[in-house]
């Protein structure tokens, strides 16, 4: 099993989660984080007054998934969420060990 997760460019989020959804995956986690990579800040003008803005907003997906997986999900992200411009973001690949389901007590790849 991998965690898989990738920061992306908020308005792309919906396009995101409709392509996974197209290829079976069906449980993500999401949230909002702040961050900069190549692109640091930027300036912006706000009431005449001209400030720096550090962080940049993005959105972070988790995805659990089977290892037999991993390619078709970074791709489909990789396609869905590219504009060809700085920031588009990053995907991460993490091994994860054990994963369960509170519910039901299912471990492993039946959990996700």
């Amino acid at each position: 099993m991998k965690l898989i997760e990738a920061i992306i460019k908020p308005f792309k989020l919906d396009e995101v989660k409709d392509a996974l959804n197209e290829i079976g995956i069906e449980g993500i986690t999401v949230s909002e984080v702040k961050g900069f990579g190549r692109q640091k800040g930027h300036t912006e003008l706000y009431r005449g007054a001209e400030y720096v803005v550090d962080f940049i907003p993005k959105v972070k997906l988790e995805i659990a998934v089977a290892d037999e997986l991993v390619a078709k999900v970074v791709e489909t992200i990789e396609n869905t969420a590219k504009t060809g411009r700085i920031g588009d973001g990053k995907i991460f690949i993490i091994p994860l060990d054990e994963a369960v389901r509170i519910r039901t007590g299912e471990k492993g790849v039946e959990a996700i």
